[in-house]
C-alpha cells in the first residue's frame, strides 16, 4: 500500500516505512500488523485474523491489545517527538464481538497530549466496519538518555 498520502512529513513516512519492515524481528511483525497511516493525532494500521486465533478459532483478545497498544505507542512516540521516548502506562480493551477471518483495522486517535503523557483511544473494527473493541492506551514521555542507552525506570 502506498503510504505517500497518509503522511504529512518524511519523519513520518520513514517511521512507517522502518516499523512495517521489522518483520519477524518484533511481535507487532509476527502478528502481521502494518501501519497504513501515521501522524501524531492520529494511527491507523491492519492485523489478520488467521494466525492470531484463540483455540476457538475467534480473534484473540490480546492480539487485539497488541493492535491497540502498537497503534497508541507509535502516535505516542510522534506526540513526544526526537529524542524522547515512551513506555505505555495503561491499556484497557472492551471486547464487543467475535471475529473469525479477515483483518481487522484499528484507528488510534489522540484524546489527550502533554509534555509527560499522551492517551489515545483506538477503535479496531472488522471488514463490515464493524466495532470488534474499543481500548484506551496512556503513555509516559521521557527525555531519551544520551548515547542511546534505555531511559531510567
Amino acid at each position: 500500500m502506498d503510504i505517500s498520502a497518509s503522511v504529512s512529513s518524511d519523519r513520518e513516512r520513514q517511521i512507517i516505512e522502518m516499523f512495517n519492515d521489522l518483520g519477524d524481528k518484533s511481535l507487532p511483525g509476527r502478528m502481521g500488523i502494518r501501519i497504513v497511516a501515521a501522524s501524531p493525532e492520529r494511527v491507523v494500521g491492519t492485523m489478520p485474523v488467521e494466525g492470531n486465533t484463540q483455540p476457538y478459532g475467534l480473534l484473540h483478545g490480546g492480539a487485539s491489545c497488541v493492535l491497540a497498544e502498537t497503534l497508541g505507542s507509535l502516535g505516542s512516540a510522534l506526540q513526544a517527538g526526537p529524542g524522547r521516548v515512551t513506555v505505555g502506562i495503561e491499556i484497557n480493551a472492551t471486547h464487543h464481538r467475535a471475529v473469525r477471518s479477515g483483518l481487522v483495522t484499528g484507528v488510534a486517535t489522540l484524546a489527550h497530549s502533554g509534555r509527560t503523557m499522551s492517551t489515545f483511544d483506538i477503535a479496531i473494527t472488522d471488514e463490515a466496519g464493524r466495532r470488534v473493541c474499543t481500548a484506551r492506551l496512556s503513555c509516559l514521555h521521557r527525555d531519551a538518555v544520551p548515547g542511546g542507552a534505555p531511559a531510567p525506570a
